[in-house]
């Protein structure tokens, strides 16, 4: 950090620390990272009644703003990426859809210039490797057995910004492709899958270490077959995404996640669409045609449910009010947790001083008030 770097003092809120809340806390900001001390005379942001938490970590998001990461040009993404951090989310894997392999290698590797510039932190592959019994909205056609060479292909197509890759991993080629990616580093995620309990076991045991949006796109919690959510529950080497939107999860599924898989166990995602903070239409995502109305997104053909309108300060607000979980269960889960997972928690997800200085400001009715990402407020709570 450079010596002459600006100090503000943000002073008087709640501050959620890794170690808990501080009443009347205060966090320095110098340039872009948080520090431990403040010179004389640095200026002060009285925030009192308010809370300050880290930024959020969004690692399952398919684009907002009316822009998608699927398609479109590499200012299109931005434009998705500029919405989220409006509202809260000042790290953000991009997520694909299932399209042609070729097709896919070749947004990976625009997307992986915005990652290489820091705009977004890497990419998340969801699909073609998924199951046609649990395709959701991904094009039937376009979908594939998991073969290890085509997994590594889209690997290679990141130029080592590829983070995540969903699979269905009791399709052929499922748990070499696991551990494939366990060598080079990617997260392995069980999603969109149709496998039993004891075929979800053995994909944990090869490295598979994230459940792709929990309970949707997979079979249901059955007394005699337990199916996939059982095991990846109950697992303490695996990390469970969920999508807490109102539409895709039930307030007690969500409870009974953070119950089972404690809050350390959590992702909060939004699987957002073109449509998050941007209003009800007409989109599509990827080849596919998808109808917003009242903010829930379906296909057009079908019905299912595509994606989701949801932004992280609507998930974080949910899951404190709604859910009643404590604030700091909620932290973990929208910010420590996904930054571990992605390997980045040395630099966000936690007010901590050296870190990058990602933070929330929200009143005490959990709406967001303030919005700064690496020093600079892209939400000003001033104005």
């Amino acid at each position: 950090m450079a010596a002459s770097a600006v100090s503000t003092v943000l002073s008087g809120a709640r501050v959620v620390l890794p170690t808990g809340t501080v009443e009347n806390g205060r966090v320095i900001v110098a340039g872009d990272r948080i520090a431990g001390s403040a010179p004389d005379g640095a200026p002060v942001l009285d925030l009192s009644g308010h809370w300050l938490v880290p930024g959020f970590v969004d690692m399952h998001n398919h684009g907002g703003g009316g822009a998608s990461f699927t398609s479109g040009t590499a200012e299109d993404v931005l434009t998705g990426v500029r919405t989220h951090r409006e509202h809260g989310t000042t790290t953000l894997v991009a997520s694909t859809v299932t399209e042609d392999l070729d097709e896919l290698a070749r947004r990976a590797s625009l997307l992986a210039e915005l990652a290489q510039q820091g705009d977004i932190a890497g990419i998340h592959f969801e699909g073609p490797f998924i199951s046609p019994c649990r395709k959701g909205a991904h094009t039937e056609g376009l979908l594939r057995a998991p073969d290890p060479a085509e997994v590594r292909k889209l690997i290679d197509a990141a130029h080592g910004q590829a983070r995540m890759v969903t699979l269905a991993t009791e399709l052929p080629g499922g748990l070499d492709s696991v551990r494939l990616l366990a060598e080079h580093g990617v997260i392995a995620a069980i999603g969109h899958t149709d496998a039993s309990y004891e075929q979800t076991v053995e994909a944990i045991d090869a490295g598979a270490t994230v459940a792709t949006h929990l309970f949707n796109a997979m079979p249901a919690l059955a007394h005699r077959a337990p199916g996939p959510i059982a095991a990846l529950l109950e697992d303490e080497r695996v990390t469970v995404e969920l999508i807490n939107d109102g539409t895709h999860l039930h307030p007690a599924t969500v409870e009974l996640a953070f119950h089972h898989a404690g809050a350390h166990r959590v992702a909060l995602i939004t699987d957002a669409m073109d449509a998050a903070g941007f209003g009800d239409g007409t989109y599509k995502l990827g080849p596919l045609a998808v109808e917003v109305k009242d903010g829930v997104a379906r296909l057009a053909e079908g019905g299912s449910i595509a994606g989701s309108t949801l932004t992280l300060d609507t998930a974080f607000k949910r899951s404190v009010t709604i859910d009643g979980l404590p604030v700091e269960s909620v932290v973990q889960a929208i910010s420590a947790n996904p930054a571990k997972l992605l390997g980045l928690y040395d630099q966000v997800g936690s007010l901590e001083p050296g870190k990058y200085a990602d933070l929330v400001v929200l009143d005490a009715a959990f709406e967001l008030k303030g919005v700064m990402r690496r020093g600079e407020w892209v939400v000003n709570p001033s104005a």
